[in-house]
């Protein structure tokens, strides 16, 4: 139990599942696992288990056969009022699916959980699985711990006797993709500014990013400018959001967009400027110019994958790398300058436009 057992060519897994279910950076980063099962067992019907909220995230994947919403705030509800009933039958349906293979990439005692209760005869999670989780695999891979994200899932790839492929490209929702193609502010070039971050640690100053907006838009290094962020985050953005007030050429969409929204807008920008956040995922997985901002994360596990030059980050000796804290984290994002950050936007749009016109 626990070691690695090639699956049988001749009769490969027919029904999969695969379970990531948040955070929406990670979700965005563990489609090369769903690629690599697909390029593998082409006929495989593979589902995958993602929060409710984050489903657009991957619903319209080519790969994908169907998404299986883990409906996280009903089911604890539910839970807390004592109504055990919506999670009974939410078990009985992962079993009704049967599964004959199960890849845990989330790595939880929650995520693990739901795994078993599948009811799969081979489960696939990390031996290094936090929570005990490691506990309900029958397969366990060892040895990945240290490596990017994106690879550490892929090792669990690895373990079913099958080559990873690391393709991170995502797929925004039809619908969304013609209602960004249609909106009449999105027509011209433009940068997509995602200034927001759930950890005060992570967040470059506020009126650092509307100095590089104004900038840009006065130097006509693009023509309008989106900023995004989620609905609670308006309180974060509020210069910019002024200046949107004011400026017709700077876009409001902070909590106006939903996740696959989101994604079609970031699939046609010119640049995506970010802190360390799920927009900076999303824009590798629709390799869009970008610079990311980052202060107290680890780059080479959690940063935007295979585009490390694309970050702009100044860690010293002795820094306390921990993107929880505030104290921490505050002193590393306000080392990177406006300047810097101006110059690597317009190098990133001027090689842009030099392929454009290649």
């Amino acid at each position: 139990m626990g070691r690695a057992r090639t699956i049988n060519p001749v009769h490969p897994p027919a029904r999969i599942l695969l379970i990531r279910p948040s955070a929406l950076g990670d979700v965005c980063r563990t489609v090369p696992v769903l690629a690599s099962l697909k390029r593998a067992w082409p006929d495989a019907k593979i589902d995958w288990m993602v929060q409710d909220s984050f489903a657009d995230a991957v619903r319209a994947h080519p790969a994908l056969s169907a998404v299986v919403p883990f409906r996280r705030k009903e089911l604890g509800t539910a839970l807390r009022r004592g109504h055990i009933a919506p999670l009974r039958d939410y078990l009985r349906a992962l079993r009704e699916a049967r599964y004959d293979l199960v890849i845990d990439a989330q790595g939880l005692f929650r995520s693990a959980f739901l795994a078993r209760a599948t009811g799969a005869p081979r489960r696939v999670g990390h031996r290094a699985a936090r929570e005990l989780a490691w506990l309900f695999y029958t397969d366990r891979e060892r040895g990945s711990e240290g490596r990017h994200t994106v690879d550490r899932m892929l090792a669990l790839v690895r373990t079913l006797g099958i080559d990873p492929v690391a393709e991170m490209t995502l797929h925004a929702p039809p619908e969304d993709r013609e209602a960004a193609a249609s909106d009449p502010r999105l027509r011209e070039p433009y940068a997509v500014v995602a200034p927001t971050s759930r950890w005060p640690g992570k967040q470059w100053p506020i009126g650092r990013f509307d100095a590089v907006i104004e900038r840009l838009l006065g130097h006509g290094a693009v023509g309008r400018v989106a900023v995004v962020g989620g609905p609670s985050e308006r309180g974060q953005c509020a210069p910019v959001l002024e200046r949107a007030a004011s400026d017709g050429r700077v876009v409001d969409l902070v909590g106006r967009t939903s996740v696959g929204g989101l994604m079609a807008v970031i699939e046609r920008s010119a640049l995506v400027l970010a802190n360390d956040s799920a927009a900076l995922h999303m824009a590798v997985g629709f390799d869009r110019p970008l610079v990311a901002l980052f202060g107290p994360t680890r780059v080479d596990l959690v940063g935007p994958y295979r585009r490390e030059a694309d970050v702009l980050q100044h860690p010293e000796p002795g820094d306390t790398r921990d993107h929880k804290s505030d104290h921490a984290g505050r002193p590393l994002m306000e080392r990177i300058g406006v300047d810097e950050v101006l110059d690597a936007c317009r190098l990133r749009l001027s090689r842009a436009c030099a392929r454009t016109h290649a």
